[in-house]
């Protein structure tokens, strides 16, 4: 379903949408097309982009593409999902240590739709971080790894 997405493949083109995208929820999903995870993830995000196309926009980002983003956003997991609004980014506190960014999969296409309301609503009243409207069972579970410490 990724075909159905459109995606961004050079830093430029990363940076363009970020600045671009005015009053909408930016949705950045980092990843491979053809990681088995990363199509699970890009079903649900194109078949909730047209009932959220008013609020957000959804674009794919190739981490290999993309080496500047990748580490700026300490993406070592993929999938991994960033929001912006209005050229900020935009954190979630889903209950565990990173608040940067949506790590696997989203289990239901009513996850993500909760979650894409809840940032768009939260960025209408200014705030920069939003406590997630997802279920605890339905987060994934990871540890974040600290390198040379």
């Amino acid at each position: 379903m990724s075909f159905l997405l459109p995606k961004l493949t050079s830093k430029k083109q990363v940076d363009q949408a970020i600045k671009s995208t005015a009053e909408k929820v930016l949705v950045l999903r980092f990843g491979r097309d053809e990681d088995p995870v990363c199509l699970q993830l890009d079903d649900i995000l194109s078949k909730t982009a047209s009932d959220l196309s008013k609020m957000a926009a959804i674009y794919l980002v190739d981490v290999d593409h993309t080496p500047v983003y990748t580490q700026y956003f300490d993406i070592s997991y993929i999938p991994s999902t960033i929001f912006f609004f209005n050229g900020q980014h935009m954190k979630v506190d889903y209950g565990s240590p990173d608040h940067t960014k949506f790590v696997g999969s989203f289990k239901t296409k009513q996850d993500f739709i909760d979650l894409i309301e809840v940032i768009y609503r939260g960025a209408m009243r200014g705030k920069l971080i939003v406590q997630s409207p997802i279920d605890p069972k339905n987060i994934p579970k990871y540890d974040l790894l600290y390198q040379d410490i």
